[in-house]
């Protein structure tokens, strides 16, 4: 097999985030839920370490739902009927999704809550 040049690889792992973002509910969810927060980041001048959390937290529940969409793909292709183990599998891919999701929404409301109860 042929080794990809680095500007092809920049190019499929482009389509990679089209393609998520496009045909993905939960892709889409979770790009709507980030453009809330940053938007809610500006409007609240949040500070350089409050905006590194808030992206980190971006980062990683949106890298954990593509890789747990990969994981799920890649099962239904191996294994398209039922099967137990499989199961097992997609649970505990889904379950560091909603771990991250619920790290990030604490980590949220610690930095945005206090701001909004300022303005409000």
């Amino acid at each position: 097999m042929k080794q990809q040049t680095i500007i092809s690889s920049f190019i499929n792992a482009f389509n990679g985030l089209v393609n998520f973002f496009v045909r993905d509910r939960n892709g889409r969810i979770e790009f709507c839920a980030a453009v809330i927060a940053i938007s809610f980041g500006f409007w609240l001048h949040i500070s350089v370490v409050e905006w590194m959390a808030v992206l980190l937290c971006i980062g990683a529940v949106i890298s954990l739902e593509m890789l747990n969409s990969a994981v799920e793909k890649l099962c239904d292709m191996v294994h398209a009927e039922y099967h137990p183990i499989i199961k097992v599998i997609k649970d505990i891919a889904a379950g560091a999704v909603l771990f991250a999701s619920m790290i990030s929404v604490i980590i949220a409301c610690i930095i945005f809550l206090p701001k909004l109860f300022l303005v409000l």
